[in-house]
């Protein structure tokens, strides 16, 4: 190989695959042909660069010897039982044997179960009892060894070949001591039609296919290089994550790749590493759920441990831990207990919340954890339990209890130095280290200062979700500086969250500015105070604002709107939830009854959720009484398919409560500071097609909304500073549809969509996309698709500021980008705001017709996709339809389909269809054909497709044997040697001997294919073929046999 190609080839490989000819250095030496970026291009990437970045070692799967025909080995073999007898020293192979026989013979029910409980042998290792022959012993054998990285064997093994339910090869496996540890599907980087989303529906095809292979399974990678996200068994598809950083550093997030992830979460040690201590379960009564940490979490904890050993050892001061609301910061506090037991020797680990239902909520985040925490938390019912909890022990232990229970004394409760307080939303200002007298004398102390006083010795570390207050110097004093901040903006970037939006109806409420001035300077004293005086001061003023809201003209104006709002804006968001926050408790009840009122039909859509008391009203025990109220709820509220859709609380569900769907949330309650950005932060979950929550706000909270901000980072305040919906989406939905109409000059469709008329709107859709699919608006039609989603998506978030007019407008250009998207074969549901369904309510069923008058409407539904190339009537609609770009695209696809189809059967007709396509297409594109005569060409082609299958029919042959009777045939003058039936005879034969010969794996084995040669060979040697003089008949024949061995292979 000449020097430019050397020097071409190893740039190549080191940038991934991008060749650019400014890297070659003798460009005019460079000769050999370009790889293609397809799936197995990117296959051998991803290998190459573990086996040469990260010290694997490859496997090519065909060539591994299997323990049997049947292909069901799950572990390498040989590799499983060499690496834990390795690992294992001291043990007998009487102890390996067991082990082995144990995780060959995982029990359970499920997948999920069983994976569980595979997960648990990786990182505890098995319980075996064996006799050593002498006598009966019990032990543990490790599968992993954890402490010594280079003691494990790691493989990178592709096109590993398993049978279960059917017969499948994943692409790329990574074996850890033999065992299938991660598993990659990948997608190819060049094809359009294809995205990261189809690998995650293949890796469900997988676990249900051939599940054992994922018992042992840690977590799943899918990529189409473009996107690499990562995510376990259980799931779904919004919660695969991608791995945005190496070292801990997030400054270039948004530069990762899927060399990111490789070199994040792969290097031999990291990988240990995640699957020891950052891997769980938090299962609920309903169903298993496996957790992966997320690259922020990973390094965030892994700052807190090396921070925490510092402490101990100092002045006790951890940090504080600042990852916004929703990016899974209690789960960051398992991982952190789990892990702080293991470098700090078995401390004691004290949680501290500031109110009992955080604390029942927390615990029970902890109590799902038990088995990775390797121990059970208990919760102190008092200070002297606290206090017996404390004593009773020397180590070990996690014990919860509320910030209150320090205030009952002040005697030390422990003075042990392994103590680890981990304090959950640790910025609360009652959490003072000063003492504070009123005008009373009434002296309050802070806290802070107690639980101080109570453990002196100890060490503290802060969670918060909200940012420590810049005057804030209490919760400094006591944690110290940060750890770690995983800010809004960040969380939003990575898809941890999704942002908040902001709309104000206090209009609606008809307030005069005298009450608005009121509510103004009560909100100024309103805060979370540092002492009772200030408290008490802040609900005195605050309880002169009944007046204004609890009256019956501010309720009835108040339930209208919100009605009115949900049922036209709301409704059709995700599964339609949202919470409605109440002043007060008899607000709550007052706004409950009178929505029934308005919308009787409601009883099971509505329900209130608030602490009740014994002095309450009877008639209030009916609605949200009883003990098991709150928890059926709860329960009733997570679940999308349950009626119950609105919620009206008052404190409750405001912190730690979790429904990803929940996207609305109306406000009629003053709140400030971090209670303020913790009850909006109730929206910011992640569910599959949501854009973001919405905050309707009743009651004034812009200002207290800003304030709220100044404490975040200077990028959070610039991105979310004011998310009004007035100030954004709204003017994002107005600026992208005026963009769309520019993208759409030339064609007048508003004087068809504006008729009420459901033809003219149908010859509108028709006309509309067939004008975009015009070649030369190819670059307008690519941006138009563009500026359509990113315009649905404004409009979900703001509908209700938008005009009837525009609404209308917009949901006719959303059905054109359906279209074009789906008559070019690429995925469309409408676009993040403007679904189908809403459509139909203004142009009702339209949509569900397939062809009206001269033009295709829908024709690529998804259910009406097997419309048949082979009908003749349907051929001659396409030719007599007047939107002849719709008929191309029409025609163009359904080819393309088919010949897509014979590239994966036949070898012949896949070479010659696509050669007369891609020079039927390039001639129309470069303008040497007319639509109507590249039309004409493409019913010809599609026409020959349908001799071609008359012709198998007449000959009596199947799709199968028809394939080698033109491979046989394909050189004109082989029919000259023999008679038509001795070529059906040849045909038949082969298509048996192939048959008959396939073995799994065969197709991919030197030997094999050698073999295969051989046996194809004899058969044709029988028939004298090839004749002598058509020298080249015996590649096209090879060439189908490797064609339907892979074929077949892979069904």
């Amino acid at each position: 190989m000449r020097n430019g190609v050397v020097i071409a080839w190893n740039f190549l490989k080191s940038q991934g695959g991008t060749l650019r000819a400014s890297s070659l250095s003798t460009v005019e030496d460079f000769s050999f042909p370009k790889p293609p970026l397809n799936e197995d291009w990117y296959e051998q990437t991803i290998i190459e660069h573990l086996e040469e970045k990260l010290g694997y070692e490859h496997l090519y799967g065909p060539n591994i010897p299997r323990t049997s025909d049947d292909y069901r080995d799950v572990f390498l073999p040989g590799v499983l039982s060499e690496s834990l007898r390795r690992i294992n020293k001291g043990l007998p192979q009487a102890a390996i044997d067991e082990a082995i026989l144990k995780i060959n013979n995982v029990e359970g029910g499920s997948l999920e179960q069983r994976n569980e409980i595979f997960t648990e042998y990786l990182q505890s290792g098995i319980e075996v009892h064996f006799y050593d022959g002498k006598q009966e012993n019990d032990d543990i054998v490790r599968l992993l060894d954890f402490d010594n990285p280079e003691n494990n064997t790691f493989h990178v093994v592709n096109q590993w070949t398993f049978i279960e339910y059917s017969e499948k090869r994943p692409d790329v496996i990574i074996f850890v001591n033999g065992m299938p540890l991660v598993i990659f599907e990948l997608k190819s980087p060049s094809r359009e039609e294809t995205s990261a989303s189809d690998a995650y529906l293949q890796l469900r095809q997988y676990m249900k296919q051939i599940p054992s292979m994922f018992v042992p399974n840690v977590f799943c990678v899918m990529s189409d290089m473009a996107e690499t996200r990562v995510g376990t068994i259980t799931a779904d598809e919004d919660r695969y994550v991608a791995w945005k950083s190496v070292d801990g550093d997030y400054s270039e997030t948004k530069n990762a790749s899927w060399k990111t992830m490789l070199d994040g979460m792969l290097p031999k040690a990291r990988l240990l590493d995640i699957i020891q201590n950052f891997v769980c379960f938090n299962d609920t009564s309903e169903k298993i759920i496996k957790i992966l940490g997320a690259y922020h979490q990973y390094f965030a904890v892994k700052k807190a441990i090396v921070r925490a050993q510092d402490a101990v050892a100092g002045d006790g001061k951890i940090g504080v831990f600042w990852h916004t609301q929703g990016s899974g910061k209690s789960l960051s506090m398992v991982f952190f207990a789990h892990l702080i037991q293991k470098y700090l020797e078995s401390p004691t680990i004290v949680v501290i919340t500031d109110r009992n239902d955080l604390d029942d909520q927390l615990f029970g985040q902890f109590t799902r954890c038990a088995k990775f925490l390797r121990q059970q938390a208990v919760q102190a019912e008092s200070r002297q339990n606290l206090k017996e909890l404390l004593e009773g022990r020397e180590a070990n232990g996690i014990i919860f209890t509320t910030m209150q229970k320090f205030s009952d004394g002040d005697e030390p409760l422990c003075d042990r130095s392994n103590v680890i307080v981990m304090v959950d939303e640790a910025h609360r200002g009652q959490y003072g280290l000063t003492e504070t007298i009123d005008e009373n004398g009434k002296v309050s102390i802070g806290a802070a200062r107690m639980v101080r006083k109570a453990l002196p010795n100890a060490s503290y570390i802060g969670f918060t979700g909200t940012p420590i207050s810049t005057d804030d110097r209490n919760t400094r004093e006591i944690f110290g500086d940060y750890i770690d901040v995983y800010d809004m903006t960040q969380s939003v970037e990575d898809e941890s969250t999704k942002p908040v939006y902001y709309e104000s109806r206090v209009v609606a409420l008809h307030l005069d500015e005298g009450a608005l001035g009121r509510i103004d300077a009560a909100y100024k004293e309103f805060a979370d105070q540092a002492d009772e005086a200030s408290i008490e001061k802040s609900k005195h003023d605050l309880g002169g604002l009944d007046a204004i809201f609890d009256t019956p003209e501010t309720v009835d104006a108040l339930c209208h709107d919100i009605v009115d709002h949900y049922e036209n804006n709301r409704a059709d968001v995700l599964a339609g939830k949202a919470l409605i926050v109440a002043y007060s408790r008899p607000i709550a009840m007052k706004i409950y009854y009178k929505i029934l009122e308005l919308r009787p039909e409601w009883k099971e859509k509505i329900g209130v959720v608030m602490t009740m008391s014994n002095q309450d009203p009877e008639e209030w025990f009916d609605v949200c009484g009883g003990s098991t109220h709150k928890k059926e709820m709860e329960r009733k509220f997570k679940d999308d398919n349950d009626p119950l859709k609105i919620a009206i609380v008052v404190d409750m569900w405001l912190t730690g409560f979790d429904v990803p769907s929940l996207s609305t949330m109306y406000v009629f309650k003053p709140m400030k500071g971090h209670n303020l950005m913790q009850a909006i932060a109730r929206v910011n979950r992640v569910c599959k097609g949501k854009e973001g929550g919405l905050v309707v706000d009743y009651i004034g909270i812009a200002g207290a909304l800003k304030r709220a901000m100044k404490d975040y980072t200077n990028r959070d305040q610039h991105n979310y500073g004011n998310m009004d919906i007035a100030a954004t989406a709204y003017p994002k939905f107005v600026e992208k549809l005026d963009v769309c109409r520019d993208l759409m000059y030339g064609f007048d469709y508003k004087k068809l969509i504006f008729t009420n008329s459901r033809e003219a709107l149908a010859d509108a859709i028709a006309e509309g996309t067939d004008w975009l699919l015009e070649p030369k608006r190819h670059e307008d039609t690519e941006n138009f698709l563009k500026q359509c989603q990113l315009m649905n998506q404004a409009l979900s978030l703001c509908k209700s500021m938008v005009s009837e007019e525009d609404q209308h407008e917009a949901a006719y250009l959303s059905v054109l980008r359906v279209q074009v998207l789906r008559l070019t074969g690429r995925k469309g549901n409408g676009g993040g705001g403007m679904t189908y369904a809403e459509f139909n309510k203004r142009v009702s069923d339209i949509l569900e017709q397939t062809v009206h008058a001269d033009g295709v409407i829908n024709l690529f539904d998804k259910n009406s996709v097997e419309i048949s190339l082979f009908d003749e009537a349907f051929l001659q609609e396409i030719a007599g339809m007047k939107e002849k770009n719709i008929a191309v695209e029409s025609l163009k696809r359904l080819i393309k389909e088919k010949v897509r189809a014979y590239q994966r059967t036949s070898v012949v007709k896949a070479q010659k269809f696509s050669e007369m396509l891609q020079s039927t297409l390039n001639s129309y594109l470069n303008g040497m054909l007319t639509n109507a005569q590249v039309i004409e060409e493409l019913l010809q082609m599609a026409r020959d497709i349908m001799k071609d299958r008359d012709d198998a029919q007449k000959l009596g042959l199947n799709d199968e044997e028809m394939a080698f009777y033109d491979a046989i045939t394909k050189p004109q003058a082989v029919k000259d040697f023999y008679s038509n039936d001795q070529l059906v005879a040849i045909a038949r034969e082969l298509t048996e001997t192939m048959q008959r010969s396939a073995t799994i794996d065969w197709q991919k084995k030197e030997s094999a294919r050698a073999g295969m040669r051989r046996a194809i060979k004899r058969l044709l040697r029988k028939y004298k073929y090839p004749p002598e003089g058509v020298d080249d008949a015996m590649d096209t024949v090879m060439k189908q046999c490797e064609l339907w061995a892979d074929t077949k292979i892979e069904e």
